[in-house]
């Protein structure tokens, strides 16, 4: 895997509104680890997309009548198949993490990268997400110096109380293997 100008070659290149600038892009020093599937438990549709694009339909689906004004993004979303779109550059602040707080130091956003995991908490996940997984955090921990494998949390690690993700069915041991630590 390769990074030029701050996105993923491999990656479908998918642009958002919903990102702003950081406020030091040297200080990119966490990666957040999350899950997501729209409508809850369901998969492949491209409805995440539609989120983080501000083009999902209200009518869709009851569940999104109450989410389809949202304006959040992560910088990669990862599908059950494996493949990697990204919808923010690394050196931008992808709306993520909400109200967070990691190490003591709030607003997990500015300096951190924020990756999707198609799935649900209790669900496992595939083997192709763990590989994309390690393979993207590899390549991301070769380009920017102040992330290390001690700097990757759980969207639960860093929003306590109100968030659940990636959840118990991702297995932090494996994902560690893959990453020969």
């Amino acid at each position: 895997m390769h990074i030029t100008q701050h996105r993923l070659i491999e990656a479908v290149q998918i642009p958002t509104p919903n990102f702003d600038d950081r406020p030091d892009t040297s200080d990119i020093s966490l990666i957040v680890v999350h899950c997501i599937s729209l409508p809850p438990g369901e998969f492949g549709n491209g409805c995440i997309g539609q989120l983080f694009c501000n083009r999902l339909d209200p009518d869709g689906h009851p569940y999104f009548k109450e989410i389809h004004q949202l304006t959040v993004s992560s910088h990669l979303v990862i599908s059950r198949t494996g493949e990697i779109n990204q919808f923010v550059p690394f050196d931008k602040r992808a709306w993520h993490a909400g109200q967070s707080c990691y190490e003591g130091r709030e607003r997990c956003n500015d300096f951190s990268i924020g990756i999707e995991l198609e799935g649900t908490e209790t669900v496992a996940y595939t083997e192709a997400q763990y590989q994309q997984l390690s393979d993207i955090t590899k390549v991301l921990l070769d380009t920017y110096p102040a992330l290390s494998t001690e700097r990757i949390a759980g969207h639960s690690d860093i929003a306590p109380g109100r968030k659940t993700d990636p959840g118990e069915s991702f297995d932090w041991q494996k994902f560690y293997c893959l990453l020969g630590k």
